[in-house]
């Protein structure tokens, strides 16, 4: 049994996952149910010293490893810690762990000895992607192979992993790659030690021609330094093989033969960008995964005449477009219902509230009282006493009427026949109920954008986001409950602005190129933000 070693502090060695030259990567276990992946360098660092010049080079290099996580990426691997291993002293980099099948592995299986042009494409793409989010923060990933892309189940993304050469000093990463590095991957400028963003590009053709050749252009046939060396030269002088005869040659049987013909037409601009990026001297190549990727989203919306090329990137897009249409059928009721709602609502608030009017007839039976009860005094107190209770029983009965002329007033009941209280009521009333038509008829304003009927509003409201995973699925109510079918993708290029933030979920609305809108909650961990 191997030696089982202590990586760090709150950190479990779980076993080997990969062991090369560069190192070797161990899946690892945080604290809890937190599955992660450690690359070891092999070079030991002995003290934790300014002064102690690898412990400085690791370090630096660490810091610049840092900037590629300052903005995530769907395509990159986070880098989650480094450090100095408590036993062996060994340098390491915790990543995430990423579960699923690298492209070695994808091009060992049965069925797929070379990739479909689909799929190669949207490796192509998300690995440009990559590249692209690592050149534009000055690092240079330099060992760019298919060990190194992995296919994410939980996502579906390909992801770019193994940063463990970009944390390597010169002179180390010069003595790695000349010993143990992968030369069938290899630039021919890195056999002498020099790694420029240029590398990475020429190794990234490399592995699309594997995808679509089911082979490299020049194989290792064994680990001897004579093997590697004839490999090495070959990058530096030979030029690739035919790429569609190997493709031809190892195109899976069980594929029917309109499948097979089918897949024999590789774009030509595919072909183009991967002769490009094989060129001998650095600059004829690619300047940067940048220009790659702009290249590819370039071409595929620019071939009118191939039908193939033209739904490689649009297919994803097309089947979302026929979901959506679906749905917004479904849906669109829905939406005016709470619409309405939400109408409804705020028009309740605004109305004031009005107190029930006195009924008709009750200032008639009111008055009938008060005659009866003044002629039971007449015939006891006699005509003068009677002649004054009848006048004030007359001022009572006609003093509640202009009550009625003032909208919003509770009804006022008369117990006693004295003029002057009552009128200092019925001027209080007057006033309280204008305050508070007053203060009910202005709702208070609302945003211009449409917002759900319940609105929560969280810290990352007016924020722009887009997308983290390829797909980001609409939601009708800011719980995972309500998934819907609608959804986002990573080729809209979709910016949206937080309208309201619950629950983990951000409501936006969305409008594609077609005009067609759509509005929903999307959860927040599918998204990053780029914007206020």
């Amino acid at each position: 049994m191997g030696k089982i070693f202590t990586i760090t502090e709150g950190l479990e060695n779980m076993g080997a996952l990969h062991t090369g030259g560069q190192g070797s990567v161990y899946k690892g276990r945080r604290i809890g149910e937190i599955f992660v992946a450690v690359k070891l360098l092999p070079t030991p660092i002995h003290a934790e010293d300014e002064n102690d010049k690898h412990y400085k080079d690791f370090i630096n290099e660490v810091e610049k490893l840092k900037k590629v996580n300052q903005v995530s990426n769907p395509n990159v691997v986070k880098i989650l810690n480094s450090g100095i291993t408590e036993s062996g002293s060994l340098p390491f980099i915790e990543m995430e762990f990423i579960e699923g099948p690298d492209l070695a592995e994808l091009l060992t299986e049965k069925d797929t000895p070379v990739f479909t042009i689909h799929e190669a494409i949207k490796v192509a793409y998300q690995l440009a992607n990559a590249l692209s989010h690592c050149h534009r923060v000055s690092v240079k990933h330099g060992d760019i192979k298919s060990n190194n892309v992995k296919f994410n189940i939980n996502t579906g993304n390909y992801m770019l992993l193994d940063f463990g050469l970009a944390i390597m000093s010169d002179e180390q990463r010069r003595s790695s790659l000349r010993n143990a590095g992968a030369v069938e991957f290899m630039a021919p400028e890195q056999s002498e030690g020099n790694l420029l963003p240029q590398s990475d590009v020429y190794s990234y053709g490399i592995i699309l021609y594997e995808l679509l050749a089911g082979t490299v252009p020049f194989k290792l046939n064994d680990n001897g330094q004579t093997a590697r060396n004839a490999v090495m030269i070959a990058h530096l002088e030979q030029e690739p093989p035919d790429l569609l005869t190997l493709r031809e040659k190892n195109m899976p049987l069980s594929w029917p033969e309109d499948q097979r013909r089918r897949e024999m037409q590789v774009p030509a601009w595919l072909l183009t960008l991967i002769s490009k990026c094989l060129q001998k001297n650095p600059a004829d190549r690619y300047t940067n995964g940048t220009e790659l990727r702009e290249v590819i989203q370039h071409s595929v919306i620019s071939v009118k005449g191939d039908a193939e090329s033209a739904l490689i990137l649009q297919n994803e897009k097309d089947a979302l477009e026929l979901k959506l249409k679906e749905e917004e059928t479904k849906t669109s009721r829905l939406l005016e219902e709470i619409t309405q709602l939400k109408n409804n609502q705020v028009a309740f608030k605004a109305a004031p509230v009005t107190a029930p009017l006195p009924h008709k007839n009750s200032g008639k039976s009111m008055s009938k009282a008060a005659l009866l009860g003044i002629g039971l005094l007449l015939t006891c107190m006699g005509a003068l006493a009677g002649h004054y209770l009848f006048n004030n029983g007359k001022a009572a009965r006609i003093e509640p009427e202009p009550q009625n002329s003032i909208k919003g007033t509770p009804e006022v009941t008369v117990k006693k026949s004295v003029t002057k209280p009552k009128t200092l009521a019925v001027k209080k009333t007057r006033k309280d109920s204008a305050k508070k038509v007053v203060k009910t008829a202005e709702p208070k304003p609302k945003p211009a954008e449409a917002a759900p009927v319940s609105s929560g509003k969280g810290s990352d409201v007016g924020k722009v986001f887009t997308l983290f995973t390829t797909y980001a699925y609409f939601h009708s109510r800011p719980d995972e409950a309500s998934k819907r079918a609608a959804n986002i993708n990573q080729w809209n290029n979709a910016r949206l602005k937080a309208l309201d933030d619950q629950n983990g979920f951000i409501y936006v609305v969305y409008t594609n190129d077609k005009g067609q809108t759509s509005k929903g909650w999307l959860r927040k961990k599918d998204l990053i933000v780029v914007g206020q």
